[in-house]
């Protein structure tokens, strides 16, 4: 059975209705939510949610993303088909960075414009759901095995996003947050192994000027502490045993993180 994923900042009502279209298409498809919670206009902590997630999918999923302040506008529809020969999974959404960083960890990508009309909702393109009318019909039909390059023609110059601009100053490691979850646990950029180039676990740290403990996991510290750890993105986080480090440390995604080394 193929599988289509959906990670948009939509909430409720509006998944609905790319599910209708898809299942319209492919009535066999398996429909999987990542989340719907994004903030809107999140595009950045989409695509660390879509990129998270992609290496548990099984080859020629679909993965359709839908955070979209562009929508209506020149900004380009993409398919992309991603990974090993055998192993590709395939994306589908707006050209504005979303999917590639999620489409990069699998490896070699293929972009392509999507401009094939017929592809698309029969009933008309509306300019302020390209969800509905573009991305979830060609997202079906990709899981139905048709060839990716029917969508339009390929492309080099998409909108790119990483999340990579972390740095080393001296005792400083500084990056940025990139995601909450819904527990207010605070996910940086920082990946693991420039981490434990200078923490070991059971060190203290300061985040943004306060002192935490860096552990492997919640339970090795006092409820409502606060501590630092690595998470199972392969991040460095921040959290808080069973409370909101988000609230509490006052980050959101987008603001700067230092970590000092002690």
């Amino acid at each position: 059975m193929s599988v289509i994923s959906l990670t948009t900042d939509f909430g409720d009502l509006y998944p609905a209705s790319m599910k209708a279209v898809i299942l319209g298409i492919n009535p066999e498809v398996r429909i999987v939510d990542i989340t719907h919670s994004i903030r809107q206009a999140g595009i950045r902590e989409g695509a660390f949610a879509l990129y998270s997630l992609v290496p548990y999918f099984s080859a020629k999923s679909v993965h359709v993303g839908v955070i979209d302040p562009g929508v209506g506008t020149s900004r380009r529809a993409l398919a992309v088909k991603a990974g090993s020969k055998g192993e590709e999974q395939f994306f589908v959404g707006p050209d504005n960075g979303l999917l590639i960083p999620a489409a990069r960890r699998l490896g070699e990508m293929e972009v392509y414009e999507i401009t094939n009309k017929d592809l698309m909702l029969k009933s008309g393109v509306s300019a302020t759901f390209h969800g509905r009318d573009i991305f979830a019909p060609v997202g079906a039909r990709l899981s139905k095995g048709m060839p990716i390059d029917v969508v339009g023609n390929r492309i080099s110059d998409f909108v790119d996003l990483d999340f990579g601009n972390f740095g080393v100053d001296g005792p400083f490691l500084v990056g940025e947050v990139v995601f909450s979850d819904g527990f207010g646990n605070v996910i940086t950029n920082i990946p693991e192994d420039a981490v434990l180039k200078f923490c070991t676990f059971g060190s203290k740290v300061e985040v943004n000027g306060r002192k935490v403990s860096f552990v492997r996991t919640y339970g090795f510290v006092g409820q409502e502490e606060a501590l630092a750890l690595i998470g199972s993105h392969g991040f460095l986080e921040i959290a808080i045993n069973k409370g909101n480090a988000a609230l509490q440390f006052g980050l959101k995604s987008g603001d700067q993180v230092v970590i000092k080394v002690l």
